[in-house]
């Protein structure tokens, strides 16, 4: 296992990476980032901690539309995604609000997400 540093929305992090996982694992952070950057510039969330929930909500949303879409032969139509707005799926979900509460624990840590 090694450690590497990334930038994530202008802050580095430094990561555990196990051999041969480089490319996956910067590919990942790649895409964390974009997401990231992408509801920032949005300019309706300031805060990096609500920043990365929904970014990741939204990633986890997308992979699970991808592999329900593998599972069955005609593609659903893809569901809004993640918001912290009043009704939205994010607060009527319990299972949403216990990953929230996850993620905002693992954030409040030393920044190092491995």
């Amino acid at each position: 296992m090694k450690q590497i540093e990334v930038q994530i929305m202008g802050q580095s992090y430094l990561l555990g990476c196990p051999d041969g996982g480089e490319p996956q694992l910067r590919d990942a952070v790649e895409r964390v980032d974009a997401a990231m950057c992408k509801i920032r510039d949005a300019g309706k969330v300031k805060a990096r901690d609500r920043i990365a929930v929904l970014a990741s909500l939204n990633l986890a949303f997308d992979l699970a539309a991808q592999q329900a879409a593998a599972a069955a032969a005609p593609a659903p139509a893809p569901a809004p995604a993640a918001t912290t707005e009043a009704g939205s799926t994010t607060e009527n979900d319990p299972k949403a609000a216990q990953l929230i509460q996850r993620l905002d624990q693992a954030l409040a840590g030393d920044g190092h997400l491995l």
